[in-house]
């Protein structure tokens, strides 16, 4: 029979079961397994319902930039200083590559103390050393003398000449970005050279390479902008702090987390995300499979694997060592009398002893986080595997195959974005769930009720992807490989769109869920009491997987002016009897 704990932990279940999937939790998915209605044509001409639909998902918290655009918002940003602070626009473009292009910053310090920031960021009000009669001057690095024509100098007046200059310049601009932050030459001078000098003096070449620094300086000492962190992607992202989700989609169709810039994972937090990583990385796991799988040698310590049967082991060279697997010990002390080649008398009398309890403890340890390891691991690399793969048929269903069925079914391609929209949502959620198992992996052991929760809510989440994942892939074909239209097609059009329309919502509920901690389970492995006074009201019978099928509360009113739909959860205005997202009839 179940124990109490166990039988406390399935109606704690059951309890958030009911919370999870009910009318009272936004746009949650009600039932993966129900009919859907073939009248496809009234659910795409609806244009107002679309726009509600799209009202209820988060609103984009960042920006695309391409580099037209980080040339013009510097630009922009250069002038309304210029034009504010009354200096010229290499003055201004100094200045704001000193406060990091924050230009209330600049602002702020600049009528706070100009003479201060002046003197910090190397702006001068007049020369340092003036020679106004001067017909030659000596250059201050080569001590040779040149007409004044030869002879440059920066704000500060210490004069060089131009083959020194062009020498500096160039150096300065091949060790890197430093150069934007350029000085006098003269040790004792802080007086910067700015753009107007490189313009002047630096090569073409070295023009190019000092314009490029400026533009890279604008997103990379910006705290408020970063680079697309894929490879060879040239886009860069400004965000805006606002909902708290901080995954962003670039235009090379990479996503990534803004705090952290790794591939986006959501549900799963930053610093879990690290340990995975590192994890995945790291030789600890090496480490566990060489203490779970191999013994050392008694003569020379080196690790050994056995590989057959018996249990005579022989050391590789030159050691040689001939020693038993069970009890290490050498196997000329070995023969009939100690159980031969198969068994070690010797072994299990020490065990009973308690000699080997320890080692064979680590051992068994170390076998156990290895298994429960690769456990987790495996389906998470599947889940990678099975997303590059829906990457790659989502890119030859845009590029192909919705041209081809466009033909075939005779109708428009703006007609078929609910084929795209299937894809691009199999991808997003093959990510997530390969997130889950990350999360699964680092949720502590002794909260039961949480753990057995999140399993159940994972498990039915890869069954909804499934079936999407199954429609979009298998059904479709026999669309694509036909030689004219099929009265079938708006029959698949209306599944497949509410499919992913409830995949959608499950899984947003599902991160939603994960993200909270699985708040409503509390630390003691009871249901919180919103789920439990849910379920308390539901008053229902039990469909399959638990869930509430055909329940009262699932059908009840919202609020006085509307009711939610049993089928695809979608709020629908109290005069109607017909959902307006899915057509399903109201019961």
């Amino acid at each position: 029979m179940d124990s109490e704990d166990d039988m406390h932990d399935a109606n704690d279940i059951e309890s958030l079961d009911d919370d999870f999937y009910s009318g009272e939790t936004e746009d949650a998915p009600l039932d993966y397994y129900s009919d859907y209605d073939d009248e496809a044509d009234d659910y795409f001409e609806d244009a107002d319902e679309s726009d509600k639909i799209k009202s209820r998902r988060p609103e984009q918290n960042f920006t695309i930039l391409r580099e037209s655009d980080i040339e013009q918002r510097q630009e922009d940003d250069i002038t309304r200083v210029s034009t504010v602070l009354y200096i010229s626009r290499v003055d201004a473009s100094i200045l704001l590559r000193h406060y990091n292009w924050n230009v209330s910053q600049v602002h702020e310090a600049w009528f706070a103390d100009e003479e201060r920031v002046r003197k910090t960021v190397g702006l001068l009000d007049k020369p340092v050393v003036e020679f106004p009669n001067a017909r030659e001057l000596t250059c201050g690095i080569c001590f040779e003398n040149y007409p004044c024509s030869r002879i440059e100098s920066a704000a500060c007046g210490h004069p060089y000449c131009i083959s020194c200059w062009e020498g500096y310049i160039g150096t300065s601009i091949n060790d890197g970005p430093g150069c934007l932050m350029l000085r006098c030459p003269d040790p004792s001078c802080g007086a910067a050279v700015g753009q107007n000098m490189i313009s002047l003096l630096a090569s073409d070449e070295d023009k190019k390479k000092y314009s490029r620094y400026l533009l890279r300086s604008y997103i990379e000492d910006n705290k408020k902008t970063k680079w697309c962190p894929a490879p060879g992607c040239e886009y860069a992202v400004t965000f805006d702090a606002g909902n708290g989700n901080y995954d962003v989609s670039c235009l090379c169709s990479y996503c990534f987390c803004w705090n952290c810039t790794e591939e986006a994972h959501r549900p799963v937090d930053c610093g879990t995300v690290a340990k995975w990583i590192l994890k995945n990385s790291a030789e600890s796991e090496n480490m566990n499979w060489i203490l779970a799988n191999s013994k050392p040698c008694p003569k020379c310590k080196r690790p050994i694997e056995k590989n057959q049967g018996c249990m005579h082991m022989t050391c590789t060279p030159p050691c040689k060592f001939e020693f038993c697997w069970l009890c290490l010990g050498a196997w000329s002390d070995h023969g009939e009398r100690t159980g031969g080649f198969y068994a070690c008398n010797r072994y299990e009398a020490a065990k009973q002893e308690g000699v080997y309890d320890e080692s064979e403890r680590r051992r068994e340890m170390a076998k156990n986080s290895l298994e429960r390891y690769t456990h987790y691991y495996e389906r998470w690399a599947s889940n990678q595997s099975s997303r590059q793969k829906a990457l790659a048929d989502l890119h030859q269903m845009q590029t192909v195959h919705i041209e081809k069925l466009s033909d075939t079914q005779c109708q428009p391609e703006s007609q078929l974005k609910f084929i795209t929209e299937a894809w691009l949502q199999i991808v997003e959620c093959r990510r997530v769930l390969k997130w889950t198992y990350a999360y699964g992996y680092y949720l502590p052991e002794h909260e039961h009720a949480k753990k057995q929760f999140f399993e159940y809510l994972q498990g039915e989440a890869e069954s909804g992807l499934e079936r999407l994942h199954q429609c979009a892939e298998k059904e479709l074909q026999q669309y694509l490989s036909a030689d004219g239209p099929s009265k079938e097609f708006n029959d698949f059009r209306t599944k497949l769109a509410g499919l992913t329309s409830v995949t959608r919502n499950y899984f947003e509920n599902l991160v939603r869920a994960l993200e909270n901690g699985l708040s409503d389970v509390d630390s003691n492995g009871a249901a919180s009491s919103k789920a439990t006074s849910s379920k308390n009201g539901a008053g229902s019978s039990k469909g399959r997987g638990g869930r509430g099928k055909g329940t009262s509360r699932i059908n009840k009113m919202t609020d006085d002016s509307s009711w939610s739909c049993e089928h695809c959860t979608y709020a629908n205005g109290a005069s109607v009897n017909t959902c307006q997202m899915c057509r399903q009839q109201r019961r």
